[in-house]
């Protein structure tokens, strides 16, 4: 009677440790290839940047005619304000 208990915690005790340790394996694993992985592929390129369409599409933006006001969320209007 007492070896089945003995081997019944060992079971559970190793059943345990095997679950606790199946985490941190899956945290653990960046630097392993996959099957199939070889390497060869090459990095994808960065599109190239058209300067002059760039500076064009600048252009069409409207200037602001009135002054952004990032407090103006919060109800208070600019005759409340007190300029220091």
């Amino acid at each position: 009677m007492k070896r089945a208990v003995f081997a019944f915690t060992v079971g559970v005790a190793m059943t345990a440790a095997m679950v606790s340790a199946t985490p941190a394996d899956a945290q653990m694993g960046g630097g392993h290839h996959r099957r199939g992985d070889s390497g060869d592929q090459k990095p994808a390129k960065k599109p190239k940047v058209d300067e002059r369409a760039y500076n064009e599409a600048l252009k069409t933006i409207p200037d602001s005619k009135e002054k952004f006001d990032p407090w103006g969320s919060l109800g208070v209007s600019s005759a409340e304000k007190k300029p220091k």
